[in-house]
């Protein structure tokens, strides 16, 4: 069974920069994409963000590209969220979740695991 926890969400001064970290269990991490959802309130889920096994390859939906930054450590199983020039628009809950494959992807349905969540609002 696969753990994922994230921390790091709050309250965020327009404009301003949050790392968003999600720990995972298992011995299993290295070998699997990651990647990063989010949801608004009253909105779907969206994709964010995703990385390969060896956070070789990234990729980010749009509306995120050039002020965020997805990695991963694979000795500390953990990937990461950096934020920066936040935008009203970015308030919402953030998932990461495990991929099924090797490789980054942009779609729920091939991640099999996922966190509680962890929530951001630009104040």
């Amino acid at each position: 069974q696969v753990q994922l926890v994230e921390s790091g969400g709050g309250l965020v001064q327009a404009g301003g920069s949050r790392r968003l970290s999600c720990a995972a269990s298992g011995r299993t991490f290295s070998t699997y994409a990651m990647g990063w959802f989010r949801q608004a309130p009253g909105k779907e889920r969206e994709f964010v963000a995703t990385i390969s096994w060896n956070g070789g390859t990234t990729y980010y939906v749009d509306s995120v590209k050039g002020r965020f930054t997805i990695s991963r450590d694979n000795a500390k199983n953990t990937v990461y969220l950096q934020m920066n020039s936040l935008k009203p628009e970015d308030t919402a809950v953030y998932y990461c979740a495990r991929a099924t494959t090797m490789w980054g992807t942009t779609r729920p349905n091939n991640y099999d695991y996922w966190g509680q969540g962890t929530q951001v609002i630009e104040a």
